[in-house]
């Protein structure tokens, strides 16, 4: 048996990208995964094609902006499975824009999903790893916050804030919880398709030329959820060999 096998494991931003390859990778290796986004069609169908290769799935419309989604999400796991061992926070926007564009509204969905949505799930979770005894927070961040860069900024800060936050989270945890940050560079996703047209093409043509499969993503979470209790896996970077 893997240290996967058995595991009920929530996950955010499931309809695609990261989120669906971390499903399905953990649910080849045995987990029960509680699928979680905003588009129901990928969600029935990824849970269909779980399913049919012999794996456990179940899933529910979520946003990550409203905490009762969050709860939902949480409490899914717990009546389905009876327990939720690890809770992937994955999912993210990155509306990317010059500073002087002035997009508020654009500013205001990446904190609202990219921090908030951790602070929900962080909400719903930790009372029942509390109960529980054990548990496991995994949230996905950026290398965009390790090298600040023109056009990702306030992108770059929510990721940051996360980060922050895992820390704290993690201090905090005692010695029953683990918590753990993956930071992806660039990988092939739909993540360039909102972004500013004027920029979408510069990062489109990076994901393109050197962006890695979401898989290669999957197997990093896989590798922190798979080891033992007593073993936290705080901090893992993901990115191309040829990314600067």
């Amino acid at each position: 048996m893997s240290g996967i096998e058995g595991k009920v494991v929530a996950i955010t931003g499931a309809g695609s990208g990261i989120g669906e390859a971390t499903a399905r990778l953990l649910a080849e290796r045995g987990a029960k995964v509680v699928l979680g986004a905003r588009r129901e069609e990928r969600l029935e169908a990824l849970a269909a094609d779980i399913e049919k290769a012999g794996g456990e799935a179940a899933w529910i419309r979520t946003d990550v902006t409203r905490a009762g989604d969050m709860s939902a999400l949480v409490q899914l796991a717990r009546d389905r499975y009876g327990a939720l061992d690890v809770l992937v926070s994955n999912a993210g926007v990155g509306l990317i824009s010059r500073l002087d564009d002035l997009r508020v509204e654009d500013w205001e969905e990446m904190i609202d999903v990219n921090f908030k949505g951790v602070l929900y799930g962080i909400a719903a979770a930790l009372p029942v790893f509390r109960e529980q005894g054990s548990g496991h927070f995994v949230n996905t961040v950026s290398t965009a916050g390790l090298r600040i860069v023109p056009l990702q900024s306030v992108y770059a800060a929510t990721k940051n804030a996360v980060r922050t936050l895992s820390e704290g989270l993690r201090q905090e945890a005692g010695d029953s919880l683990r918590v753990t940050v993956v930071s992806p560079g660039y990988v092939s996703t739909e993540f360039a398709d909102r972004i500013d047209p004027g920029v979408k093409a510069q990062v489109g043509n990076s994901m393109d030329d050197m962006g890695l499969s979401p898989d290669a993503v999957a197997r990093a979470i896989a590798f922190a959820v798979e080891q033992p209790d007593g073993v936290d896996v705080g901090d893992i970077v993901v990115r191309p060999t040829a990314q600067g």
